[in-house]
């Protein structure tokens, strides 16, 4: 069976994720080929710190949107941790500046301290991917996001992104406490904003970054997985942090999957696979999964994502 609820009109975001080297990059590849072939306007992104778009496509991808073929309406970016931090400080630094400079003296580098904590890169991507989405430049966006380690990360945002914006302050003082007694006192010179005006117009972004992502209607969620020990393991934690977060996983792809076994090595391979195959569907009854062949060929190119397209959403085939 291949993916379901992907070709949806009212989609707007489908996020692939996983462990590194099971072939996330080749299945966010496929789908956005897939949606574009279909006529939609298509973005796909890598925020992997390696990426790989450029590689599969066989086309220079780099941190400016870039058409990846004249055939359909398909395009991609890879962005950089050093540009997603420059994107969220060119968004935020000025709104941070003058929060903590209202309590210290303090250069504006500090700006990029704050932008080192854990998670800053995801919350900006996410809010990044949202104004591109409600911009309409694209019909959808497939992210191909970092190794899961990264993707966890970005479960927290209703608890983090607020926390991450208030860090300097908090840094300076007792912030709450203090807030209480000043909140109708402490004015900016330049915007003439209130603290909590300021903070809470991030608040209100986190709150609009975390409902878009719990919409089932417009954002789906891919895994992809191999039928080994460690695959299994992390897609199982990958799922329970999604589900403790209120994100269902509607598609679990299990890659690199031995079809005929026809030699004592690929016997005792394909057996070890069955194991975990029938784990993975027997814990996850509810939740599609797909499966895609071991290739004897590497996928690159358009012609080789076209196949694992084909293979990813076979009802579609012509």
């Amino acid at each position: 069976m291949g993916l379901v609820n992907i070709e949806n009109k009212d989609v707007k975001l489908i996020m692939v994720g996983g462990k590194g080297g099971v072939g996330k990059t080749t299945c966010a590849s496929a789908v956005a080929l897939k949606l574009a072939m279909n006529g939609e306007r298509v973005l796909v992104i890598s925020s992997d710190p390696a990426p790989s778009l450029s590689d599969i496509f066989e086309v220079s991808i780099g941190s400016e949107e870039t058409r990846i073929t004249e055939e359909y309406p398909l395009y991609g970016l890879e962005i950089a941790s050093d540009v997603v931090l420059a994107k969220w400080k060119e968004r935020f630094g000025a709104e941070i500046y003058e929060v903590i400079s209202s309590f210290a003296n303090v250069d504006y580098d500090f700006v990029d301290y704050i932008g080192t904590a854990p998670g800053i890169e995801e919350e900006y991507m996410l809010s990044f991917i949202i104004e591109l989405v409600e911009s309409g430049k694209y019909d959808v966006v497939v992210w191909d996001t970092a190794p899961a380690g990264h993707t966890l990360r970005l479960l927290r945002l209703p608890h983090l992104f607020l926390k991450h914006m208030e860090a300097a302050t908090k840094f300076y003082m007792n912030m709450y406490g203090y807030l209480e007694k000043l909140k109708d006192a402490v004015r900016f010179k330049a915007s003439k904003r209130s603290l909590l005006e300021i903070i809470g117009s991030w608040e209100a972004l986190s709150e609009r970054i975390v409902e878009f992502i719990r919409d089932e209607r417009i954002t789906k969620y891919l895994i992809v997985t191999i039928p080994e020990a460690l695959g299994v393991k992390l897609t199982e934690r990958v799922i329970l942090e999604f589900k403790e977060n209120m994100l269902n996983v509607e598609n679990i792809v299990i890659n690199y999957v031995v079809k005929d076994a026809d030699c004592d090595f690929h016997k005792a391979r394909k057996a070890m696979q069955e194991h975990y195959m029938d784990f993975l569907k027997s814990t996850y009854k509810g939740t599609n999964i797909a499966t895609l062949f071991l290739s004897p060929y590497e996928v690159k190119g358009l012609e080789r994502i076209a196949d694992v397209a084909e293979a990813l959403f076979p009802s579609s085939r012509g």
